[in-house]
């Protein structure tokens, strides 16, 4: 009995410190979602009821299909390159390398540096008169207007890439600093080569800390807007055209229920994501096991 009273005396101290950020969650996320959810399936004229126009409006919709597919191939691209280069620098900073204090100072210098002092940089050096341009003067070759033409999808992932590799790099530091290290020295006994330790052991143990770095690459793929927005303004070149372009410019226009449809589909496709990640996880946990 008195084990029962202290258990709810712990489950009442839970709630009570969980309620606060439930109902800011409440307010901010989960009502104003499912009040967008509604309004993707009203008709601005009549909302009384509900129709599926909205949806088939957005779908037929040149300007949402070529954001939609600028957006996924943006990820496609981007997050590979991100993780990969994300485990190659923790890998070294984990090691005795001479450079290793400068790598971590400059992986962290992206996470406490202003959106707005990245954007002025990039300008800098992608301006029509900027850095990149000299460069190209200097050997002889021609400018290139970066943020007009095709580059400016290779522009936009670098700067993804840049904002985002240091807290990549701080997950995959704490996933290899808790890899045992009696592992590593068994595989040295029995003269594995680095190789066989990097796919047997680092990578094994490492899916977890993968797993979560993949997911937050591909959250963060999809708020690469406000960098894009700052650098080449609300109507960028056709090939950095985003989701989050097509949704603040319905937002401009006041077509709140095309707004609300857009931002249905995107998060499904998150939701969609999410879960594919997790069964690919599930899966590689139960062939390892």
């Amino acid at each position: 009995m008195k084990m029962q009273r202290l258990a709810r005396r712990e489950l009442f101290v839970a709630l009570s410190f969980l309620t606060p950020s439930f109902i800011g969650f409440c307010l901010f996320y989960l009502i104003p979602f499912g009040t967008s959810l509604l309004y993707s399936f009203q008709d601005g004229l009549n909302r009384s009821s509900l129709t599926l126009s909205n949806y088939k409006e957005l779908l037929l919709s040149s300007s949402f299909q070529k954001a939609a597919a600028n957006t996924f191939w943006f990820t496609a691209v981007s997050v590979p390159i991100l993780v990969t280069l994300s485990l190659v620098v923790a890998l070294l900073l984990n090691q005795r390398v001479f450079f290793r204090n400068l790598l971590r100072t400059a992986y962290v210098l992206p996470l406490v540096v202003p959106v707005a002092s990245i954007v002025l940089v990039w300008q800098i050096l992608f301006d029509w008169n900027g850095a990149m341009n000299v460069v190209l003067n200097h050997f002889g070759l021609n400018r290139i207007d970066w943020m007009k033409s095709d580059w400016a999808g290779f522009v936009v992932i670098l700067i993804y890439i840049w904002k985002n590799i240091g807290y990549n790099v701080v997950l995959f530091l704490a996933g290899l600093q808790n890899i045992p290290d009696q592992y590593y020295e068994i595989a040295n006994l029995e003269g594995a080569s680095s190789r066989r330790k990097f796919f047997s052991i680092t990578l094994v143990y490492l899916t977890p800390t993968t797993f979560l770095v993949v997911l937050m690459s591909i959250l963060n793929s999809f708020k690469v807007f406000r960098e894009t927005y700052l650098v080449a303004g609300a109507y960028p070149h056709d090939r950095i055209y985003m989701m989050q372009h097509y949704m603040n410019n319905m937002f401009l226009s006041l077509d709140i229920q095309k707004l609300s449809a857009a931002a249905t589909l995107m998060a499904l496709s998150i939701l969609v994501l999410v879960l594919i990640l997790f069964r690919a996880e599930k899966k590689f946990r139960s062939f390892m096991e």
